[in-house]
């Protein structure tokens, strides 16, 4: 439960059709097993004590108190057990028969939520025998207490506060308005959903779409049970097709018929991340809990075992198809932005410093984009590499082959010379090699960059990367200003498969060597190059060897802006993440880095230039992210010094 993660499981027992006896017994070994697994939220399917095929027996009152008396013998011997269950079973209630969700903690019945939508058409005949849940809540007598019955109840961990669950069943789902989203707007963080969906051909990609689309709306976790075994093959099939999700994401999935795979599907939901969400998203409706009855249960606290997925390169698709797609998409974005940015302000030409580097290089070919969509000649664009102390011979030849083959203007301007007055004017000693400098490069070269474009009637296109500016990795009116920021929300990870992307792509249209240069650029180890190369003419300032490996930082970044982490949720998260990669000194060591930088540096964001948005992290003052520039990182920091001390 620490870090507000919650572990839960979907079970599909073997049942035995109509013996309540057996199957409690059954349920009574499966919930053991979830405990040994450390879950503490257990769904069954529905109507699982009785089976769901029983027909016209739900009509016998044998049946219906024989699943009580079964639901009894569970509860009393699931007692001992740090666990919430949830199981189905028929109950009777006056002169309404109800199809029920029994929600079971520490040896009591905690409340009975019947189905709101009764099912009779195609292969289903419910209405023959349920009712549709009450409107309001009424009171049921179990083993001598009362306990509420109806939809409308929320049950509330008072041991976990972002935890409180809500339930429906099956066809619940399946319409238009689903119980499940005024749960959540009455507080609801998690829906058990228990099902006897049986299968048919495409049903199961159907079902799968429909659990993942509402757990993303209702922003919440989402647990849902099928039955399987046991159930009667007179008519139906069922498959056991379970789904565990959370903000429109499947964590876990049991695929149809594969019973091979264990009575439980278990996976972890980060209840915490489900609250954050619902406050990041104001137009999310809450509080709207009128009408609904809270029962409350504990569970211990203690740390929750994570299997859950941790995506090392949260910013970059595993899968090479969307990994494609998302790069197409991100530069249909960034080159129509600067494609209206070149109309609005009549450029007549798009200037770009070229280092060799891969920013630069994705801001070029975003600039290209542009003006091939307008029609204007490639030439329009004017690429500029400005060699000085740093520049090495290889990024110096990549630059100029890069402008070739894509067919732009080209120019090269040698600083160096002007530096050195600049560096007389000012009396700095040119051996003293302090961040005047590193910094009196990169303002000399913005400004002659933003000369040139005078000179042409031009716009000066940025390059910094996002993950640069959550580190303030850039030099305060030198690369930090520019009249377009294409690429001001890419961050590094991600820049990297944009430029392989358009590498491949360059290569299937024939032309190899644009696709030899965008590799070999990929291949250059990123750096300002704003010291003087080593004795063999190679790179020696070398960005991640200073403020640090990109790819941590863009997973601290992500997770701490999209989600608002704490840093020990961070570092615990990083820790899955890179196991195996790096070790929990050295990426406590960034943390603490990427806090300071990220705090330190937000004056460089609170002025920046436009660019356009292209994913769900940015940090523009005008869009995603109002900071003020001078907040404390004292309190984040203070999470780094418990954790260091946790670290031999």
């Amino acid at each position: 439960m620490k870090n507000g993660f919650i572990s839960v499981a979907a079970a599909t027992p073997h049942i035995c059709l109509c013996d309540c006896k057996k199957n409690a017994e059954q349920f009574v070994k499966t919930a053991k097993n979830a405990v040994e697994n450390k879950v503490k939220i257990l769904v069954f399917p529905e109507l699982s004590l009785t089976g769901y095929t029983c027909s016209d027996l739900f009509l016998s009152d044998t049946l219906v108190n024989g699943a009580l008396d079964a639901l009894k013998y569970y509860i009393d011997n699931t007692a001992e057990y740090d666990l919430v269950s949830l199981v189905g079973l028929p109950v009777q209630s006056k002169d309404k028969l109800y199809n029920c969700a029994a929600v079971c903690c520490g040896g009591r019945l905690l409340g009975l939520v019947p189905k709101s939508n009764i099912p009779s058409y195609g292969e289903f005949y419910e209405g023959r025998h349920f009712a549709p849940s009450p409107d309001t809540v009424t009171e049921f007598e179990f083993d001598g207490y009362s306990v509420p019955l109806g939809s409308k109840i929320l049950f509330e961990c008072k041991t976990l506060k972002s935890l409180t669950l809500g339930v429906e069943i099956c066809e619940d789902l399946w319409v238009s308005v689903p119980p499940s989203a005024a749960l959540a707007e009455a507080g609801a963080t998690v829906i058990a959903n228990l099902s006897a969906s049986n299968e048919t051909v495409g049903k199961d990609s159907y079902r799968l779409a429909l659990v993942n689309s509402q757990s993303a709306r209702i922003r919440g976790g989402y647990i849902y049970a099928n039955c399987g075994e046991g159930e009667s093959t007179t008519d139906l099939v069922f498959s056991g097709h379970s789904v565990i999700s959370e903000n429109g994401i499947a964590l876990a999935e049991r695929k149809p018929f594969d019973f091979s795979f264990g009575e439980l599907l278990i996976s972890e939901i980060d209840t915490q991340r489900i609250v954050h969400e619902r406050l990041r998203i104001n137009t999310h409706q809450s509080n709207n809990s009128n009408g609904y009855v809270k029962a409350g249960f504990s569970l211990k606290e203690e740390e929750t075992p994570l299997t859950r997925k941790t995506d090392a390169h949260p910013f970059v698709p595993s899968d090479t198809m969307e990994r494609e797609k998302r790069c197409e998409t991100i530069l249909s974005i960034q080159s129509q932005g600067l494609k209206q940015r070149i109309e609005r302000s009549y450029a007549k030409k798009c200037v770009v410093g070229i280092s060799g580097g891969l920013d630069s290089c994705l801001a070029l070919l975003i600039t290209v984009r542009a003006v091939d969509s307008l029609g204007l000649d490639r030439k329009s664009v004017l690429g500029v590499t400005m060699p000085c102390f740093g520049t090495t011979s290889r990024t110096k030849s990549n630059a100029e082959k890069l402008c070739s083959e894509l067919g732009i203007d080209f120019k090269e301007v040698n600083i160096t010379d002007a530096v050195n007055v600049h560096f007389k004017d000012i009396g700095h000693d040119s051996e003293d090699r302090n961040v005047v400098y590193e910094n009196a490069q990169a303002r000399e070269r913005t400004q002659v960059l933003m000369d040139l474009a005078n000179s042409c009637n031009g716009l000066v296109i940025g390059t910094g990367d996002l993950s640069e500016l959550a580190l303030g990795w850039a030099t305060y009116n030198g690369d930090h200003m520019s009249m377009y920021g294409v690429n001001a929300s890419v961050p590094k990870t991600l820049v990297r498969h944009i430029v392989s992307y358009c590498a491949d792509k360059a290569e299937a249209g024939a032309k190899s060597e644009l696709a030899a240069v965008l590799r070999d650029i990929l291949a250059t180890p990123v750096s300002p190059e704003l010291l003087p190369a080593d004795n063999k003419g190679n790179i020696s300032q070398v960005t991640e060897d200073i403020v640090g490996p990109y790819e941590i930082h863009d997973f601290y970044l992500y997770n701490m802006v999209r989600f608002g982490f704490t840093p020990d949720k961070l570092f615990r998260l990083a820790c899955r993440a890179f196991d195996g990669v790096y070790d929990k000194k050295t990426l406590l060591h960034w943390l603490e880095v990427f806090l300071r930088r990220f705090f330190a540096q937000q004056f460089k964001r609170s002025c920046l230039p436009d660019g356009p948005k292209v994913g769900s992290v940015a940090l523009s003052p005008r869009g995603d992210w109002r900071m003020p520039s001078d907040a404390s990182s004292a309190l984040w920091l203070s999470y780094v010094e418990e954790l260091k001390k946790t670290i031999k």
